[in-house]
């Protein structure tokens, strides 16, 4: 248990810091208020009710909670089948379950999830997503650099085959 701590407290610290932003977006900025922070970013205050753009928005509230907790059950299946030496991949899985559950607290308790980063140009912009939505990608980041890296590393410790004779 002692060496899943400090991932445990990467959970704790992903939810944590999601829902405190939520709260000073939700606070702090109108609906669909615009804050430019610099020439291709802005803060703008945006309320999801699917899931990663905006997909399956009608699925229902209910439909979508039972779906990320589906997934949040097979991430944590995943990570537990993980060694000890895969910190890469355990740092990413906590990642991509605090994010998960930063936004599944706020579908469950307002039925919506608050977004609020906006990457644009004058003549294009990125979905609008928030920290968690980040902290999700980040996390699969890792776990996709912990294969390549174990991959790697299987690869050079495997010896050789003989030369086929012929």
């Amino acid at each position: 248990m002692r060496s899943l701590l400090p991932y445990l407290l990467i959970v704790v610290a992903a939810i944590g810091v999601d829902q405190w932003v939520k709260q000073l977006v939700e606070n702090g900025m109108g609906l669909h208020e615009q804050i430019d922070l610099l020439p291709f970013l802005a803060l703008y205050h945006a309320r999801n009710t699917g899931i990663a753009f905006s997909l399956l928005a009608d699925f229902g509230d209910v439909g979508l909670i039972l779906v990320a907790l589906a997934v949040i059950a097979v991430v944590l299946m995943l990570a537990m089948r993980t060694s000890d030496r895969q910190v890469l991949a355990r740092a990413g899985f906590a990642l991509v379950v605090g994010g998960a559950i930063g936004n599944l607290i706020d579908r469950a308790t307002l039925g919506y999830v608050i977004d609020y980063i906006l990457f644009h140009t004058p003549v294009w912009s990125f979905a609008i997503f928030n920290l968690a939505d980040a902290f999700i990608t980040v996390g699969a980041g890792l776990v996709l650099l912990q294969e390549f890296v174990d991959w790697r590393r299987d690869r050079h410790t495997r010896e050789p085959e003989p030369p086929s004779g012929r």
